[in-house]
């Protein structure tokens, strides 16, 4: 598709910390899915460090992060359950607010334990530079009525810290063909995040206009989707064979990753059609 959206959207190869010690540009929303230290292979990406180490790096690039972040910004920072007071103290000890603990429950089976309750979610942590955010939409979905409900809903319901209607991209043929795959059906990444994840992080914390910054940039579902909703947005990506991925997805619009399908499940959202706008122009699919 042809670069039809007047915003700067901009993949960096390199190192995270070394951009954010020199850029001078100004984050209103950052989303950090970084490796979460399991000893899979990203690459050029180490991802069996000390945990003393670990932490220290995410530390460091959440402190640069809010230096960066104009006041009232946002940082979503999506981790493993079982580090979640990793991240809260990280976060806190950046200088960061923190407001709402997100539970992000998979779709596919729990993991299952010997001595403890079976895996089912992860958590992404919000927060926010200041005691309030400069931005935040309150947006309305519309899931499937239970069977335990006594009535359906005319206008839908808030999002809650409790989100149980994405599904992640690592769930096998379920995930559909969202994942980017090898030709031998292997994924490209082992983490790749929806585009339904990022479409709400992205309107709940942000306005048309403002800039988004992912700092490990994956496969760059969150500039695909800043673009998309007419957001500026910097992406920092280590692995060089990610980077021309994301060149290329940023460049031309494949029909998985068309957000103009996900529109209605925010149809109830007040402020919807400010946050985002309709194109009357017709995508053409890669």
């Amino acid at each position: 598709m042809d670069d039809e959206i007047n915003m700067n959207c901009e993949i960096i190869p390199g190192d995270c910390i070394t951009f954010l010690e020199n850029t001078k540009e100004k984050f209103d929303l950052s989303f950090l899915d970084p490796p979460f230290n399991q000893g899979k292979n990203y690459y050029e990406s180490e991802d069996d460090l000390e945990p003393a180490k670990y932490w220290a790096w995410m530390k460091d690039a959440c402190k640069l992060i809010n230096e960066k972040t104009s006041n009232g910004g946002a940082i979503y920072f999506m981790q493993r359950e079982k580090n979640a007071k990793y991240v809260l103290e990280t976060l806190d000890d950046a200088g960061w607010t923190f407001q709402n603990l997100v539970i992000w429950k998979k779709k596919t089976s729990a993991v299952p334990q010997d001595f403890r309750f079976g895996k089912h979610y992860q958590i992404i942590a919000f927060a926010t530079k200041g005691d309030k955010p400069r931005v935040f939409n309150k947006l309305r979905i519309n899931p499937p009525i239970l069977v335990t409900d006594k009535y359906t809903r005319k206008n839908g319901m808030y999002t809650t810290d409790l989100w149980d209607d994405i599904r992640e991209l690592t769930s096998g043929y379920y995930a559909g063909d969202e994942p980017y795959r090898f030709l031998n059906g292997e994924r490209v990444h082992k983490q790749q995040s929806p585009i339904r994840l990022l479409i709400r992080i992205i309107l709940s914390s942000t306005n048309i206009g403002d800039m988004v910054f992912d700092p490990f940039a994956g496969t760059g579902t969150t500039l695909v989707v800043a673009k998309q909703l007419e957001r500026n947005c910097i992406g920092v990506e280590l692995a060089d064979n990610n980077v021309e991925l994301i060149k290329n997805r940023l460049k031309k619009i494949r029909k998985e990753d068309d957000i103009s399908t996900i529109r209605d499940d925010y149809f109830f959202t007040e402020n919807l059609n400010s946050i985002w706008t309709v194109s009357n122009k017709k995508i053409q699919y890669f």
